[in-house]
């Protein structure tokens, strides 16, 4: 690397002192109207190797060779004019000081002057110029040279920008400057009357959206790039129909939700997916009173790499905190999670603990370390199918789990608690619905003690896009392997949500709490599973029950139709946000909850399915396993 930058500042310095040298010599040619006087072309001579001297000092000073030079910008543009002009002061001073002027023109230095300034600010735009418009890969001039013969093969593909707006017109930036994208923009598209067949940086805006097949025909377009993160759903789903039926290949920027750092880039570039047909309204979240209770503090995650966890601690770390620590008891997922953290959020203090939080002795270690101010309680079983197999591990996990980190965090002060739950607790059909009503039980009794410092609350959602377990990566990989796509039911309905969306209203809600609420975040409209995996079919290029056969196999056990987020008892408080409810639950029975909590935890190690079930049906209203 070393020889590489030394052989670059050679040729640079070595092609400035030929610019300097042909500068001087074209300024006495100009102003001698190209017939220069030989007494003169002595004083050229002698003036010579003081003026290419003086200019080099200056070009040093001003570090016009300390910069890259395929990043050549207006601020080296600003130093190459603060050089010349400087150089030329010195230069004229100097001829005063011992030729006086006498037989030399004080014009020479003028011209001189502009074009020195022409010669090396257009010799470092130039190289630049090549970098943006033939390769990225080049480290040197030789490089530079020899890539010229292989750089004008034309090997890009045809992108139309379906979108003229600010977000069409970056992306068309970073893929101009960006050459490894091997993509050649050739015009945008836009509903937008005002912009039609004007240009954006040159590209002109072709057409509205709806002629894509004939414009994409026309400009021979390999590919389109909805450039609308705006959209609503009903625009994609249009969208989308108009991509499919022009037969090109077409790829979308995440929603506005997804960018929660406002960071646009190619590199977020990704297929349309079944998230960008929901109907959802993108979120305004509260930044001010976020960042007021996770910046500069220490924050703690549990379940830090799950789904909703990894989200959380990217989402967390957008506001600065001190320090966040990732507990987690699976070693490949939490490895992946920190060495991404740490990449990307440098100024963050990150922990990971690989650790399990059924183990109160190391609990406790980490809390008295590091005494943190906020605790999102993300870790917990979610399989339906498998914790209906394995209750036991419901009890362990989910109920003793949670019990040891909620009193780890009242025993240690921590300022705020939330536990993220789910719509399933609602008068569950199974038992990990039954074992997340529990913990909700367990945060709300210990809001309920008169000596806790801390503010627990509970947040409760429904199926998140994407997850780990979710009907969502199931029915792409039945898709990809040719069907058949398995529904349970025909009538069955879920609410959805992004991970994104979820984790936002996550930390929005932590921000609200006073201790004791069940915070619910508002799902929009329940979706019919059937209609979600008709949709992923066509995403995916088929039809519906013609290329992929679409099968129904009866519900799961534990499952139900309709899933609920407020079970009766519990009464809806306003609150300061649209996409957030909050309920205020019943008062619960310390000695009845301490009781059944004690036999719970003891039948944990009997593997009794029957009995275990038995248990949760006393402690949780609605749940009735044996109907």
């Amino acid at each position: 690397m070393r020889q590489k930058i030394y052989k670059n500042s050679v040729i640079v310095f070595c092609v400035d002192i030929f610019l300097i040298v042909i500068s001087y010599y074209l300024a006495n040619l100009l102003r001698f109207n190209f017939s220069i006087p030989a007494d003169i072309l002595r004083i050229f001579f002698r003036t010579l190797p003081a003026l290419v001297l003086i200019k080099l000092v200056c070009f040093f000073y001003f570090d016009l060779y300390r910069g890259m030079w395929r990043y050549t910008s207006i601020k080296d543009f600003f130093n190459v004019i603060k050089a010349c002009t400087v150089s030329s002061v010195l230069i004229i001073v100097f001829i005063a000081f011992r030729h006086r002027f006498v037989g030399v023109s004080r014009s020479v230095f003028i011209i001189d002057w502009c074009l020195t300034l022409l010669f090396i600010s257009g010799f470092r735009l130039g190289v630049r110029f090549y970098f943006e418009s033939f390769t990225g890969d080049a480290n040197n001039i030789l490089d530079f040279l020899r890539q010229w013969k292989r750089s004008n093969k034309n090997t890009n593909k045809n992108l139309l920008i379906l979108g003229a707006g600010d977000c069409g017109e970056k992306i068309y930036r970073e893929i101009r400057d960006n050459r490894r994208m091997l993509y050649n923009t050739v015009g945008f598209l836009d509903d937008n009357p005002v912009k039609l067949h004007k240009k954006i940086h040159g590209i002109p805006v072709l057409g509205p959206i709806e002629k894509l097949a004939e414009i994409s025909q026309a400009v021979s377009a390999d590919e389109a790039l909805i450039a609308i993160p705006s959209a609503s759903a009903d625009q994609m789903r249009r969208i989308v129909a108009i991509c499919k039926e022009s037969g090109i290949r077409f790829r979308t920027v995440p929603r506005m939700e997804e960018l929660l750092n406002g960071k646009l880039s190619v590199s977020s570039i990704r297929n349309v997916s079944y998230r960008d047909l929901l109907n959802r309204e993108v979120i305004r979240l509260n930044r001010d009173r976020i960042g007021s209770y996770l910046k500069d503090e220490t924050i703690l995650v549990t379940g830090a790499a799950g789904s909703i966890g990894s989200e959380l601690c990217r989402q967390i770390c957008m506001f600065n905190p001190k320090r966040l620590i990732l507990y987690e008891i699976a070693e490949s997922p939490l490895y992946e999670i920190d060495l991404e953290l740490k990449k990307h959020f440098s100024n963050v203090e990150i922990l990971p603990f690989l650790s399990d939080m059924r183990d109160k002795k190391q609990l406790a270690y980490v809390f008295d370390r590091y005494r943190p101010q906020t605790v999102f309680h993300a870790a917990a079983y979610k399989h339906v199918p498998m914790l209906e197999l394995h209750p036991w591990k419901a009890i362990e996990n989910n109920v003793i789990g949670t019990l040891n980190v909620v009193s780890c965090a009242e025993s240690f002060g921590v300022g705020r608690f939330i536990l993220v739950s789910t719509d399933k607790a609602v008068r569950p059909a199974n038992v990990m619905g039954a074992s997340k009503r529990v913990t909700e039980m367990i945060v709300q009794h210990y809001s309920e003690k008169c000596s806790s410092r801390t503010r627990f609350m509970c947040v409760r959602f429904g199926n998140v896009l994407g997850s780990v377990g979710s009907v969502v990566p199931l029915f792409k990989r039945q898709i990809e392997e040719g069907g058949p796509v398995t529904v349970t039911d025909p009538d069955v309905v879920r609410y959805f949500m992004t991970i994104s969306e979820a984790c936002q209203l996550i930390l929005q809600a932590g921000s609200m709490g006073n201790g004791g609420e069940i915070y619910i975040l508002d799902m929009g409209e329940p979706v019919k599973i059937v209609d979600m995996a008709k949709e992923m079919i066509r995403l995916s290029g088929f039809e519906p029950d013609r290329d992929i056969k679409i099968e129904y196999i009866g519900l799961r056990p534990g499952e139900k139709l309709f899933e609920e987020l407020i079970r009766e008892g519990e009464g809806v408080v306003p609150s300061g946000h649209k996409k957030i409810l909050v309920l205020k639950g019943t008062d619960g029975d310390e000695k009845f909850l301490n009781e059944h909590l004690d036999e719970l935890i003891a039948l944990s190690g009997c593997y009794n399915r029957k009995k275990i079930m038995s248990k949760f049906a006393e402690m949780v209203d609605g749940y009735n396993p044996f109907l």
